[in-house]
């Protein structure tokens, strides 16, 4: 009787999916020849996005293609499946999904599984604000950022051919919501290259620019401290960008921003990252959670109270056995999601050949942000930085960490052309819609953007 091979199914092809098949690859080298193991990836996008490099995604200091790892390069020994996982019975050992064939036939498959890592990563964290599902764009995806790079240049284009002060006003009027990572990176990368982008318009200026930062909480950028969030603030405002804090979006309908504080903003652009909430595919599963709706795991990465079954990532909650107070968990972001994957592909490995497991146990490096061309801050090794140093750091840091040298290589030499070459200012928006001329051509109507940015 021919033995079928243990199948361990990665849900998810984000920061843990992929680094946690790349560790399976090189620790079960021998069993994956033998055919004893097999490594079935399962991930909406055939490419997993380095979100770090989003914000200069979108300045257009690297390109969009560099952004992104393509699964099925680095993961040659294990089989990828472009898919969205439904449900989750680990009961019975079984993820259903759709695929692209699914969704045009109208169905679910069923795929099993021996080992189920459930990494799904986060989705945007939103709220029933007016208008914000019609008008508002968000920051985790690269079409995402090169969508609202397009749009930042096209709303210059609408200023500059207008005449109603109105329209001009609107067009002008960026609005982004929430001061973590992504809001702040976003809007200090984008307001550096607009910045630089209207010099090469006769009647749009910077400073005709307004460029608003909404963080309901009293600070920015919790992760590098008091002191470097408060620096930010003030490095952000002399930069004529308006930082409100203790503000909320109260509603964007009819591309009007109303804020809490009673102010209002007619604006055509509002960017929300404020936060994000686990990935809807853990509420349909018969596993654990937690009373936010995470994994509850064990500091092994096993989940807890299910067998055959591991967590990590944005998805998991994580004990975190370095902290002087009980029964916290490791906060949910890219440098934890590395390095638990490490642990988690050493333990499953070590799972199925009898051995005992490690725990995850982590070491505080620090925390950096980028505030556009040459503009930073940072916390490293107890070690605060400002200005050109703390952008340098972040380039450093980040490009020690983004995978494969293929991908180093390709951004190292972009980073090194942009220091010697201009800015690109070219919008090119019409990739979104590429099929919109030929129907115009064929007699179709169009497509129009919901969101109003052409």
């Amino acid at each position: 009787m021919v033995k079928e091979p243990v199948r361990i199914l990665i849900v998810g092809g984000g920061y843990v999916g992929l680094y946690t098949a790349l560790r399976l690859q090189r620790k079960l080298k021998p069993e994956l020849k033998r055919g004893d193991v097999e490594i079935v990836v399962v991930s909406p996008d055939p490419y997993m996005t380095y979100q770090p490099f989003l914000p200069e995604a979108a300045a257009g200091s690297i390109s969009p293609r560099h952004v992104v790892v393509p699964l099925r390069r680095v993961l040659d020994d294990c089989q990828v499946v472009i898919g969205e996982a439904q449900s989750i019975d680990h009961a019975k050992r079984t993820v259903t999904l759709t695929t692209l064939a699914t969704e045009e036939e109208g169905g679910t498959e069923q795929l099993s599984y021996d080992e189920l890592v459930l990494a799904p990563g986060s989705i945007s964290r939103t709220l029933p604000i007016p208008g914000l599902a019609e008008y508002a764009i968000g920051f985790k995806t690269v079409e995402e950022a090169i969508g609202l790079r397009n749009h930042v240049i096209e709303q210059m284009d609408i200023a500059s051919s207008t005449r109603d002060p109105a329209i001009r006003d609107a067009a002008l009027t960026f609005v982004f919501v929430g001061g973590g990572y992504a809001g702040v990176e976003a809007l200090a990368e984008l307001e550096d290259m607009a910045r630089y982008t209207a010099r090469y318009y006769h009647n749009v200026k910077a400073d005709d620019m307004k460029w608003i930062l909404v963080e309901a909480s009293n600070r920015i950028l919790p992760e590098v401290g008091e002191e470097m969030g408060k620096y930010t603030v003030t490095q952000l405002r002399q930069r004529n960008i308006d930082v409100r804090l203790e503000t909320r979006l109260d509603s964007c309908a009819d591309r009007i921003a109303v804020l809490s504080d009673g102010s209002r903003f007619p604006t055509r652009t509002v960017v929300w990252t404020a936060g994000v909430k686990p990935h809807p595919v853990l509420a349909a599963s018969d596993l654990p959670l937690n009373e936010r709706g995470r994994l509850k795991c064990t500091a092994q990465l096993t989940i807890d109270g299910a067998t055959h079954a591991w967590g990590a990532g944005d998805a998991a909650a994580v004990p975190d056995v370095t902290a002087a107070e009980p029964g916290k968990e490791t906060a949910p972001n890219a440098q934890h999601a590395v390095r638990q994957a490490k642990v988690l592909g050493d333990n499953i490995a070590a799972s199925l050949r009898g051995q005992p497991l490690q725990e995850y146990a982590h070491k505080y490096v620090g925390s950096v942000a980028s505030l556009g061309l040459h503009k930073g801050v940072a916390h490293v090794y107890g070690r605060k930085l400002k200005g050109y140093p703390a952008w340098f750091m972040h380039r450093v840091y980040h490009l020690s960490r983004v995978p494969t040298f293929n991908r180093k290589a390709r951004v190292l030499a972009e980073w090194t052309l942009s220091g010697l070459f201009k800015r690109e200012i070219v919008s090119l928006g019409s990739l979104e819609h590429p099929r919109a001329e030929f129907e115009l051509a064929a007699g179709g109507k169009p497509p129009q953007d919901p969101k109003g940015s052409s």
